[in-house]
């Protein structure tokens, strides 16, 4: 299997385990549900995932990057969660985001070829970012770091985790 490949696997694998756990979120109360007052919920989740694909995007296509103002603020680098879903656009939205983002992530991807992988981002990127295929690589580790947290989430409010080993 060709790294291409292997990046659009991860990230199409990423994303079908984080919308199991976001399943088991249906009101307000569990999508901003925390743990700690200071541990990421649900739709910060969400919202953080959508707008660093959004990020992601602008380095390998920037004439496909969306403007959300109010993303950026909410979920970007840095952003705390608020306790209150009154706080940020409604769910549906925010989940809407976080699908076309990464629809057009994946798009992106399938368009390159793999020595288009191997080109360098543009200037002013971070440094663990140097070239096209770190951007999808880290996109699907990022998303897999704050679904390990989503976890933790979801556990506390009760469900049972999405895979149980066989009994002995």
């Amino acid at each position: 299997m060709q790294l291409k490949e292997h990046l659009r696997q991860q990230l199409v694998n990423t994303r079908q385990f984080s919308e199991q756990l976001l399943a088991a979120f249906h009101t307000p109360q569990d999508w901003t549900y925390q743990v700690h007052a200071q541990c990421n919920h649900a739709l910060w989740f969400v919202g953080h995932i959508a707008n660093t694909d959004n990020f992601f995007i602008s380095l390998v296509a920037p004439d496909k990057v969306a403007v959300r103002v109010d993303f950026a603020e909410k979920f970007g680098p840095g952003s705390q969660p608020q306790p209150s879903a009154a706080a940020y656009p409604p769910v549906a939205e925010v989940l809407e985001f976080l699908q076309e983002r990464r629809n057009v992530l994946l798009s992106i991807l399938d368009e390159m070829d793999e020595s288009q992988l191997e080109q360098k981002t543009p200037a002013g990127a971070p440094a663990f970012l140097p070239d096209y295929a770190s951007v999808f690589r880290t996109a699907g580790w990022h998303e897999g770091l704050h679904a390990g947290q989503l976890t933790v989430v979801r556990r506390a409010l009760g469900h049972p985790p999405l895979s149980n080993p066989p009994p002995n």
